[in-house]
């Protein structure tokens, strides 16, 4: 996806994110920020990674994370694209006197070796990852970003796809699997950067990844994507959203070997002329996280054979 059709699909999936965004594990992470808000001296340091467009920000100003009356927080909106950096800037041009946003625009793999050539470098207190970390090899980027964090700081990870992407009306139920499995199989298999780079089942992965990497689950819960039309129209920009779900799907699978051609272009113009009549209906299943870091990890075997982890 180009960066200007990714910043419009950023912009565009808001309000998708605010609708999904588990409710329950909010509450928690607003407490457990507040009490830690009260017992420092000093402002809470905040890290984003994978920032984007500063959506979250927004949020956590809107839905009022923290406490305006307290030490003030500093920010950082890490994001290995700068020009997705500079989308956020002009849209977070006034924040609030109490917070101090700061922009670094590098990948989190070379922050945090940067990082590690000054031991003294402060720690954060909050950690968030949104949308972010199903991108990643979870067994080589969660003990990086344990490692950003202080002995009590808190996390919030959110948005982690987790193996369901479903359309409606069906088309073919025997195609339309099958195109989802050859999907999630892309998600399984990218390599971007020489890395392994993702996982189609990173949420359920996290129960057992996260306390293996010293993340202690305070609150989980179910964020997926719901999206579809009334009246045939959809909310705010999310047939924009809709359209790029399906464009990722076709560029993923236009060349797939277990996929016949001519059928898929059939299949990908009729997805597409869903969302023009507002028919189409799309979920995705996704799972959100909050937490405290611990001091050691503390392993834990919920794998089964053949039960793939990363």
């Amino acid at each position: 996806m180009q960066i200007d059709a990714f910043i419009r699909y950023l912009i565009a999936k808001r309000t998708v994110d605010d609708r999904a965004l588990n409710r329950v594990v909010w509450s928690q992470l607003v407490d457990a920020v507040r009490a830690q808000q009260r017992r420092l001296l000093r402002p809470l340091r905040a890290l984003e990674v994978g920032a984007g467009v500063g959506a979250m920000v927004e949020r956590v100003l809107e839905w009022r994370l923290f406490d305006p009356d307290a030490d003030g927080v500093e920010y950082t909106l890490l994001d290995g694209e700068p020009a997705l950096l500079a989308v956020a800037q002009e849209r977070l041009s006034e924040p609030p006197a109490w917070l101090r946003l700061a922009y670094a625009p590098i990948n989190v793999f070379e922050y945090v070796e940067q990082r590690a050539k000054y031991p003294t470098a402060p720690r954060y207190d909050l950690l968030l990852a949104h949308a972010f970390l199903d991108l990643l090899d979870l067994s080589t980027a969660l003990p990086l970003l344990r490692s950003l964090l202080t002995d009590d700081g808190l996390f919030y990870f959110t948005i982690n796809f987790d193996g369901a992407t479903l359309l409606e009306p069906t088309i073919d139920p025997a195609f339309d699997a099958a195109v989802e499995a050859a999907y999630h199989r892309t998600m399984d298999e990218r390599i971007i950067d020489g890395r392994p780079s993702g996982d189609s089942r990173t949420g359920r992965h996290l129960f057992t990844q996260l306390p293996n990497a010293g993340f202690e689950i305070r609150s989980a819960g179910a964020s997926d994507w719901v999206v579809y039309g009334v009246n045939g129209k959809y909310p705010a920009e999310e047939a924009h959203f809709l359209h790029a779900i399906v464009d990722t799907m076709h560029a993923a699978l236009s060349n797939d070997p277990t996929l016949d051609p001519s059928r898929f272009e059939a299949w990908i113009a009729q997805r597409r002329a869903q969302i023009e009549r507002g028919e189409l209906v799309y979920i995705a299943h996704q799972l959100d996280f909050f937490g405290v870091v611990t001091s050691t990890p503390t392993p834990r075997r919920l794998a089964s054979p053949g039960f793939r982890t990363t």
